[in-house]
């Protein structure tokens, strides 16, 4: 516990790992594995992470902060999609992915991607906090040590996406506002 009666966690605690082959419906027109699709395995494989932090489900995505794809992922390869959380705010939760390609007939492993996805952890009383997250790994320490900044980065994203968001009409294309 800390001195603020947070319960801290290790990221390994919080960790979470899923492969998968890549087979002919995921790919796309590049006969790579479709965007989308890694992203929704990216979603799915991080929302355990938080569930594991906070102990339950009563959680929801607020954003995909970051995901760079780096490398192709091929037809026949497998994707391993390993993610576990990098800093908490009292409900919101950081969850860093790192997306692990592999040829299955060479052996041959590469990073295919990496992602930072922001979740909110809703039902919790104002009283309640979320753990602490203790980095232990090089990796780790390296990841976390910059969560404030990417914490801060995504506060003033979020400030400028409501206004852009306040700036977009909500009208049918077809019927045009007058100015």
């Amino acid at each position: 516990m800390t001195n603020d009666n947070r319960k801290v966690l290790t990221c390994n605690e919080t960790r979470v790992v899923q492969t998968h082959r890549i087979l002919p419906p995921d790919l796309n027109d590049h006969q790579t594995l479709f965007g989308g699709k890694l992203m929704s395995m990216v979603d799915n494989t991080a929302s355990i992470s938080v569930s594991r932090l906070a102990r339950t489900n009563d959680i929801v995505t607020a954003s995909m902060d970051e995901l760079h794809f780096i490398h192709p992922i091929r037809s026949g390869h497998s994707v391993c999609v390993e993610s576990y959380v990098t800093g908490t705010g009292r409900t919101s939760v950081e969850v860093f992915a790192k997306v692990l390609g592999e040829d299955l007939i060479t052996g041959k492993r590469y990073i295919a991607a990496t992602s930072f996805i922001t979740f909110v952890v809703a039902g919790l009383s104002q009283d309640e906090a979320l753990p602490l997250i203790q980095p232990v790994d090089k990796e780790e320490q390296m990841i976390c040590g910059n969560y404030q900044d990417r914490r801060q980065r995504r506060l003033a994203d979020r400030q400028a996406n409501e206004k852009l968001v306040e700036a977009i009409s909500i009208l049918p294309p077809w019927i045009k506002e007058k100015s």
